[in-house]
């Protein structure tokens, strides 16, 4: 045979048994990295990167509201005693209103009621406690109660309020025990006599409190002195 002959074909089975010692081309890392990122980023990130739709914002804290201060700087306390919901029926349907009755004091003897109305619940008692910050009193206290006994009343509203030794707490409840922890009093005992009115209680607890005088009063109103009534 000639050696322009053609060579015939390799058969399939030669070309298995046939070693292959071309290896692979080694992955990059960089590669390597690049498919193990979660697509999630991508999605996210597609539009404005972190601040895109779909990605998560920090949101900013929330502060808290400044708290009420007199005007010689001494935090207020706030209670609510008392929300009313009126309903005024109108075309469309019904339209509620509310109002609050708050009570703020400084725990150091001065103390005042407020009474305020708006469309919503926050903005109603925000106004109760202006209008309560702007009629503080003060009131005469002895070592954490009051000096003598009282009864006042204001308009179906009466209270009664008497002294009481220290480890009493204040025997009381509704607007009479807002009053005495919001103006600083621990010990009393206190009794509603006439109508439950929230409004006329409160108002009648702080009309009793405001008539109270301490012993040092009473004796310089009579002219005598300290050491002469002992």
């Amino acid at each position: 045979m000639s050696d322009n002959t053609e060579k015939s074909a390799p058969t399939a089975a030669e070309v298995e048994a046939k070693p292959t010692n071309e290896a692979a081309p080694a992955a990059s890392p960089t590669s390597e990295a690049a498919a193990e990122a979660p697509k999630s980023d991508d999605r996210r990130g597609g539009r404005g990167g972190q601040g895109g739709r779909g990605g998560r914002r920090e949101r900013p804290q929330r502060q808290a509201p400044p708290k009420p201060m007199t005007d010689d700087g001494k935090e207020l306390h706030e209670k609510v005693v008392f929300i009313n919901r009126c309903a005024k029926v109108v075309k469309g349907g019904r339209r509620f209103s509310f109002s609050a009755l708050m009570v703020s004091g400084d725990k150091e003897g001065r103390v005042g009621v407020g009474f305020g109305k708006a469309q919503e619940v926050i903005e109603c008692i925000r106004k109760g406690g202006d209008d309560a910050k702007r009629s503080l009193q003060r009131v005469k206290l002895v070592n954490g109660t009051i000096p003598h006994e009282v009864q006042a009343e204001h308009g179906g509203g009466v209270v009664l309020l008497k002294p009481a030794c220290p480890g009493t707490g204040i025997i009381a409840g509704g607007g009479v025990r807002a009053v005495c922890e919001a103006v600083g009093i621990t010990d009393v005992l206190g009794k509603s006599l006439g109508s439950n009115n929230h409004a006329n209680v409160v108002k009648a607890t702080i009309k009793a409190l405001s008539q109270l005088r301490t012993r040092e009063e009473v004796l310089t109103a009579r002219g005598k002195k300290v050491k002469e009534s002992l």
